[in-house]
Parts: C-alpha cells; structure tokens; sequence
C-alpha cells in the first residue's frame, strides 16, 4: 500500500501534488489541505503587493 508523504498514513490511492516546486505523493485528505494553504499564501502574498503599491510581477 502507498504513503501518503504528509501524514505518513497507509492509504488505498494517492495524488501527485506539487508542493513549493516537489513533487509529493500524498492522501486527498492531506492533498485539499495543502491547496488551502497555497490559496491563503497567495491571497496574503497578493494583500502585502497591494499595501505596497506594487504593480509589477514577483
């Protein structure tokens, strides 16, 4: 049976998700988890650009 990489958890299917540019194998669980952290650092990354006046491109 696959790890999951995240929770170190036997799990029946995983889901290649890439994480800071990695690749990492893990449970959809671990999977949903790791793409609301990616959405709420983009949204705060976005908030600190407008609070500074940038308009170019990271």
């Amino acid at each position: 049976m696959p790890v999951c990489a995240s929770c170190k958890e036997e799990v029946d299917d995983v889901v290649v998700l890439k994480v800071k540019g990695k690749s990492k194998k893990v449970c959809e669980d671990c999977a949903d988890e790791l793409r609301e952290q990616a959405e709420i650092a983009e949204a705060s990354e976005e908030a600190v650009r407008d609070m500074m006046g940038y308009k170019g491109r990271w």
